[in-house]
C-alpha cells in the first residue's frame, strides 16, 4: 500500500505536551515572566507546536537565524527557506537569559505555551530585509514588518506547547498536519495535491486546479491561506461555494493560518514545507501568486534535488475559450480562437458598478459572496481622510462636506476631527510623535469600522507620516474606498490664521515636536484629491470633494 510523503526532515515534530505535562506547564507559568503574543505570533507558535513546521522544535537561535538568512539552510544544512523567531522587547529580553523561560500567552492571557530559553540577541534587521527581500524598498510589506513591526531583540529555544490558539470561526475547517494526515488515510489518499491560494476560486482556478491534480495522479487538497486579523470571511465562504463544483470523493477544503511575509522563492519553499508536512505530495498554485513562470520553478526545484521532496506545480493561468466553451491552457487554444479575457480589474468594475459577472467566469454561489462582499460603489462604506498643516482648513472643509452628504442622505456619516477625537478618545494622549500615531491609529480604526458596516467616516487630523497614513489606508481599503485628500495649504497662509496662537508658541519653543516647524510634514505624492484653501473657498474645496464621489460612483 502506498504512504503518504514523510514530513520535512523525515518525522512530525509535534511540541504539544500531554494533559499531565501541560497541566504541570500552567502551574509552573504563575512564577514565569509572561509574553502576550500579537495574531501573527501566534499563528507562528501555533504551526510550530502542531508540527507544519517541521523538523523546528522550537524558535530559532542566532546559528540557525543566520544560516537561513545566509544559505536558506537550519545550521545542520537542513533546507529552510524563512527565519521563525519570537521577537521581544528590551525590558523583556532583560528578564532572559540561557536557562530561563518564557510563559507565552493569547492576548486574553490563556497559556498557550512555555519557551525554555536558550539565547537572546539583538539582530541587524536591517541586514535580515537585505537578505530576505533584496533591493525591495521599504514600503515592500515585508521590509516594512521587519524593520518598523517588530521589537528589537529575539528569543530563540524549545517550545512546550500547552493549548492551540483558539478561533471561533470556521473550526471545521482547521486541521493541523497530524489531522490531515489522518482524515487522507481514512480516505484511503495516498497522492494528494495542494491547492495553494490568496484569492477566491473561480471557474478557471478550479479548472486548472482539478486538472492539475488528475495528470499528479493525486486527489485535491483546496489548501487556501488565511490570517487572523484580516477579512478572509468571504474568501472562505467563496471557496465553501466553489467547493460543491468538484467531486466529494477526491476534494477536500481545509484552511491554513499562516502569516503572508512577501518573501519570493524564500516564501514558496515554506509554502510547500508546510504542505509537505501535512502529508502532500504536491503544491499547486496560479502562476501569477508568486509571479514565477513554471519553467522557472521547474528548473529551481531541480536545483534543489533531494533537498525537498514535495513536488512543486506552477500553472499557467487558463483562458475561456469561446468556440469551445471551455477553459483551455495558452498552449491548447486553436489558431483563430475567440479568447475571452476577465481579469481582477474587470470583476472589480462590474462589482463597483453592480453589473452582471458572467457564470463561464464565477460560479453563481461565488459571485453571490462577491456581491454581498463588495456592494456596488454607490453602496458601499468609505473614507474621506482630510491631512494637512494646522490651520489648513481640513476641519472646516470637512464640515461643508458632511453637510453635503447629510443633505443627500441615504448613508450613516461620521466625524473624527483630529481636535474632537483627542477630547473623547485619545484624552490621556500628550503630543509626542509616539502619541500622535497612537492617535492616529485609533482614528483609522474607528474609521474601517464606520467603513466596513457602509458608512461614511470623515477624518480631519494633521496625520504627517507617510508611513502611517499607508498603515491607515491599507486598514480601511480592505472594507471600503480610502480617500486621501491632501489640503495643501502653504505655510505662511496657515501660520497666518493661526487663531489658536499655536505657531507662535512653537516659534517660542513652547510648543515642542509642531507640525510645520520642529516637526516635518511630508506631504502625499498620489493623494486622491489635492485643495489648497488660500486658492479656493470651503464651499468651492467642499464642492471639488463631492464632485470626485460622484465622478467615481460613491454617490449617485
Amino acid at each position: 500500500m502506498k504512504q503518504l510523503i514523510p514530513a520535512h526532515g523525515g518525522q512530525l515534530q509535534v511540541l504539544m505536551a500531554d494533559a499531565a505535562r501541560a497541566a504541570e506547564l500552567k502551574q509552573e507559568a504563575l512564577a514565569l515572566p509572561s509574553l502576550d503574543l500579537e495574531l501573527r505570533q501566534q499563528a507562528e507558535l501555533a504551526l510550530l507546536m502542531n508540527g507544519a513546521y517541521s523538523p523546528l522544535a522550537g524558535f530559532m537561535t542566532q546559528a540557525d537565524y543566520q544560516a537561513v538568512l545566509r544559505e536558506m539552510t537550519l545550521a545542520d544544512g537542513t533546507l529552510w527557506p524563512l527565519p521563525v523567531v519570537l521577537d521581544v522587547n528590551e525590558a523583556l529580553a532583560a528578564q532572559l537569559a540561557p536557562g530561563k523561560s518564557l510563559a507565552l500567552r493569547d492576548l486574553e492571557g490563556v497559556l498557550l505555551a512555555v519557551l525554555r530559553v536558550d539565547e537572546v540577541w539583538r539582530p541587524d534587521r536591517a541586514a535580515e530585509a537585505r537578505a530576505l527581500y533584496g533591493e525591495a524598498g521599504a514600503e515592500h510589506p515585508g521590509v516594512e514588518r521587519v524593520l518598523n513591526k517588530t521589537q528589537a531583540y529575539y528569543a530563540g529555544g524549545r517550545v512546550e506547547g500547552v493549548e492551540a490558539p483558539s478561533y471561533h470561526s470556521f473550526n471545521a475547517l482547521r486541521h493541523s498536519p497530524t489531522e490531515l494526515r489522518a482524515q487522507f488515510a481514512k480516505r484511503g489518499w495516498a497522492q494528494v495535491a495542494a491547492y495553494h491560494s490568496i484569492a477566491p476560486m473561480h471557474v478557471a482556478q478550479a479548472k486548472f486546479s482539478a486538472r492539475a491534480a488528475r495528470e499528479l495522479g493525486a486527489e485535491l487538497l483546496l489548501h487556501p491561506v488565511v490570517e487572523e486579523g484580516e477579512d478572509y470571511y468571504y474568501r472562505v465562504r467563496c471557496y465553501r461555494a466553489a467547493l460543491g463544483h468538484f467531486p466529494a470523493q477526491t476534494t477536500m477544503l481545509s484552511l491554513l493560518n499562516l502569516p503572508a511575509r512577501g518573501g519570493g522563492w524564500r516564501e514558496v519553499l515554506l509554502h510547500a514545507i508546510v504542505r509537505q508536512n501535512c502529508g502532500c505530495g504536491a503544491m499547486v498554485w496560479e502562476v501569477s501568486t508568486y509571479g514565477m513562470t513554471p519553467r522557472e520553478v521547474a528548473e529551481a526545484q531541480q536545483r534543489l534535488g533531494e533537498r525537498l521532496a514535495i513536488r512543486l506545480l506552477a500553472c499557467e493561468t487558463m483562458v475561456y475559450v469561446e468556440e469551445r466553451a471551455d477553459y483551455l491552457s495558452p498552449a491548447e487554444v486553436p489558431a483563430g480562437a475567440r479568447v475571452r479575457e476577465f481579469g481582477a480589474e474587470e470583476l472589480q468594475r462590474r462589482l463597483r458598478e453592480g453589473l452582471e459577472i458572467p457564470e463561464w467566469f464565477t460560479f453563481p454561489e461565488v459571485a453571490a459572496e462577491l456581491r454581498a462582499r463588495f456592494p456596488a460603489r454607490a453602496k458601499q462604506g468609505f473614507t474621506l481622510f482630510f491631512t494637512g498643516l494646522s490651520g489648513s482648513g481640513k476641519s472646516t472643509v470637512a464640515k461643508a462636506v458632511l453637510a453635503k452628504l447629510l443633505e443627500l442622505g441615504g448613508r450613516p456619516v461620521s466625524v473624527l476631527d483630529g481636535d474632537v477625537v483627542r477630547k473623547n478618545l485619545s484624552s490621556e494622549l500628550g503630543f509626542s510623535k509616539e502619541h500622535r500615531n497612537i492617535n492616529i491609529r485609533r482614528i483609522g480604526y474607528v474609521a474601517s469600522e464606520i467603513t466596513k458596516n457602509g458608512g461614511i467616516a470623515i477624518c480631519a487630523p494633521i496625520a504627517p507620516y507617510t508611513a502611517l497614513r499607508r498603515e491607515v489606508r491599507q486598514m480601511i481599503a480592505q472594507y471600503g474606498a480610502f480617500i486621501e485628500i491632501h489640503v495643501a495649504t502653504p505655510l505662511e497662509v496657515c501660520e497666518g490664521r493661526d487663531r489658536k496662537g499655536l505657531y507662535a508658541k512653537a516659534r517660542a519653543g513652547v510648543l515642542k515636536e509642531f507640525t510645520g516647524i520642529s516637526d516635518p510634514y511630508e506631504a502625499p505624492e498620489n493623494p486622491e484629491l489635492r485643495l489648497d484653501t488660500s486658492q479656493l473657498t470651503v464651499d468651492e474645496a467642499a464642492q471639488q470633494v463631492f464632485l470626485y464621489l460622484e465622478q467615481q460612483g460613491y454617490i449617485a
